[in-house]
């Protein structure tokens, strides 16, 4: 049995989730609401403060939706309670970004700036040269994080761009003269 689907989720005080037909989860907390519709092979039963995913058989499917769907459900609980953020350094000279209003404005070398709108639900903060992307939904915090570093991704001589900040960038060697 998938030793992650089988793992009880602890739902922790003021966290409420509701399974109505057809899978569907609404998870309710602190910071907000998420509701997502999980496989109908899935069943998802609440016992107390706990919350347990069971599959029906062996089947390869079903194998593999049983730890995906207890991992779903486990993220939007912890992201109704915690939250979301990933945070992105720019490197470069004359490299910078900005905040207006929910609107990030990326200053990347080219010849016009880049302005990217905040999605419904998520904010940017930008302080210094670092980029956080903070959410309640971890999909979309990653998602939009990943459309922020593509705008300008690092390179590998310089290491100029935009990264996130746990990521090690691998160097290459430039060219040498000749002799």
């Amino acid at each position: 049995m998938s030793r992650i689907g089988r793992m009880p989720i602890a739902i922790p005080a003021g966290v409420t989730v509701d399974v109505a037909e057809n899978n569907e989860v609404t998870v309710k907390g602190p910071k907000g609401t998420l509701t997502r519709v999980f496989a109908p092979s899935m069943s998802i039963e609440i016992e107390g403060a706990e919350l347990t995913v069971k599959r029906p058989d062996d089947a390869k499917v079903n194998k593999a939706l049983h730890g995906l769907t207890r991992s779903l459900i486990h993220n939007m609980i912890v992201g109704v309670t915690e939250g979301y953020s990933k945070v992105l350094e720019i490197n470069g000279v004359g490299y910078r970004a900005m905040k207006k209003g929910k609107t990030l404005e990326l200053h990347l070398g080219y010849s016009h700036d880049v302005i990217m709108e905040d999605p419904e639900g998520l904010e940017t903060e930008v302080k210094d040269n670092t980029i956080t992307v903070k959410g309640i939904s971890k999909e979309k915090v990653g998602q939009y994080a990943a459309e922020i570093r593509a705008k300008r991704a690092p390179e590998p001589y310089k290491g100029k761009g935009i990264k996130y900040s746990d990521e090690v960038i691998r160097r290459k060697v430039g060219k040498t003269g000749k002799k």
